[in-house]
């Protein structure tokens, strides 16, 4: 699906990185999130997008609370688009998971222009994991940061693609 955005009109969601793009994604920070059942983790590009640096954990409440964190969050850091972490299975099927992340894509659609970029997330919890565990990182620290750190695992690889396709 690829539509492009326009001025207070609802933003497009897409899975390709080119279509992202050309909706008004083409220049400007990005936020990446992790969207979990508990919280939202947030990770930010810089405004060339070659690094992506861990922001913030939203504990998810109500999505209108939740969606106004956000959102104020990225008018603040001017960003232009939305890279939302999609849950696939290791065979690439889409489980309930997914669906609830494709649902967080379509209601933040309603309350915002920016377009979305669904990225395949597999495995990225577990890298994050490894990657704290590797720095020696307590269990209770890792559970402060890891929502955080698999966000910027999946901005940093939609980063990288888009490099290429932009």
């Amino acid at each position: 699906m690829t539509e492009t955005a326009q001025p207070n009109a609802p933003g497009p969601t897409t899975e390709d990185p080119a279509a992202f793009l050309a909706a008004g994604a083409g220049r400007g920070r990005l936020i990446g999130i992790d969207a979990g059942t508990k919280t939202l983790g947030l990770a930010l590009s810089d405004v060339n997008r070659t690094i992506a640096s861990p922001m913030e954990t939203i504990r998810r409440t109500k999505f209108t609370a939740d969606a106004t964190r956000l959102l104020g969050l990225a008018a603040e850091h001017a960003v232009t688009g939305l890279v939302l972490g999609l849950p696939r299975n290791l065979d690439g099927t889409e489980g309930p998971r997914a669906q609830a992340t494709r649902a967080l894509a379509r209601n933040l659609n309603k309350l915002s222009p920016l377009p979305i970029l669904l990225w395949d997330e597999r495995l990225t919890t577990a890298e994050a994991e490894r990657m704290l565990i590797a720095a020696d990182q307590s269990r209770k620290r890792r559970g402060e940061v890891i929502d955080k750190l698999a966000a910027t695992i999946i901005l940093q690889s939609a980063v990288d693609r888009l490099g290429r396709a932009g």
